[in-house]
């Protein structure tokens, strides 16, 4: 492989770890027969940060089998646990460093705190995040963090001291997370962005205007730039399937060109109007 520009690097809050801008949401690599291609590629080109969860079917087994395959070295592993429970959590962890053949977690989630009853619950004596602070003390992970697809319980994560990373949705069609990522900067929490370039679904829907030329400025490349371009964003983790898209990803990350605010509103403007809005 040719040699290419390094990814820029940024600080996952106040963890002391820096890590490439560009990640790999590896949810959907093990659907498809070029997944651990994809894997590997994504290593190849400096992409570091690899997400997966207990509940992503086939995920972690993919990404042990290259662990196995090549080493660990230079990768940030990042699982999450559905549990709400310590007991729970604790068993999730378990699993994963057995699927992912290390001995050791660099980053685990509480995946999907979206009510104020799942947040109780895993705050709670006996929650999940009493199981990751075992897990932790007994060095099979190294950093704690959230996943939420609600604003409240991002800033209740933020807020509360206990989380090196929240993972949030934020895009130019989900702009309004925007002031969490400064409160996440400011409170040093390092802040990881699911679906920067809206989905998958949406993506299919943009690649087929590009086909057909009718795409405009709202395509993945921008969106992925918009992302990128806030530099309360620790990492930005969109999902792919096959090679290429990897090496996409890495091309518009290596590129280097922030969007400024008249772009970033124009792409919003753009985003919207997707929905007829």
């Amino acid at each position: 492989m040719a040699v290419m520009d390094a990814l820029k690097r940024r600080p996952l809050g106040a963890t002391g770890v820096d890590v490439a801008e560009l990640g790999l949401g590896a949810m959907d690599t093990p659907t498809s027969r070029e997944g651990a291609a994809t894997l590997r590629t994504a290593l190849d080109l400096g992409i570091e940060f690899i997400d997966t969860a207990r509940d992503y079917a086939g995920s972690e087994l993919l990404i042990g089998g290259v662990m196995r395959e090549r080493g660990r070295a230079g990768a940030f592993l990042a699982s999450k646990t559905f549990s709400r429970t310590a007991s729970g959590a604790q068993w999730d962890v378990d699993r994963s460093l057995r699927a992912m053949s290390v001995e050791s977690i660099d980053l685990y989630q509480l995946h999907d705190v979206r009510t104020p009853e799942d947040w109780r619950a895993v705050m709670a004596e006996g929650g999940a995040l009493e199981g990751l602070q075992v897990a932790r003390y007994r060095g099979l992970i190294r950093h704690i963090g959230l996943s939420t697809h609600t604003l409240d319980i991002g800033r209740e994560a933020i807020l509360s001291g206990e989380f090196a990373t929240v993972m949030l949705e934020y895009s130019a069609f989900y702009p309004e997370s925007a002031p969490l990522l400064e409160l996440a900067a400011e409170r040093g929490v390092g802040v990881i962005v699911m679906r920067p370039v809206g989905g998958s679904g949406r993506t299919s829907i943009m690649r087929r205007s590009i086909e057909h030329g009718t795409a405009g400025i709202l395509t993945p490349a921008n969106l992925l730039r918009y992302v990128l371009s806030n530099p309360a964003v620790s990492v930005a983790i969109p999902g792919a399937r096959f090679p290429g898209r990897v090496i996409e990803n890495a091309a518009t990350a290596r590129s280097g060109e922030p969007m400024d605010d008249r772009e970033r509103r124009e792409l919003e403007r753009a985003a919207a109007a997707f929905y007829g809005d």
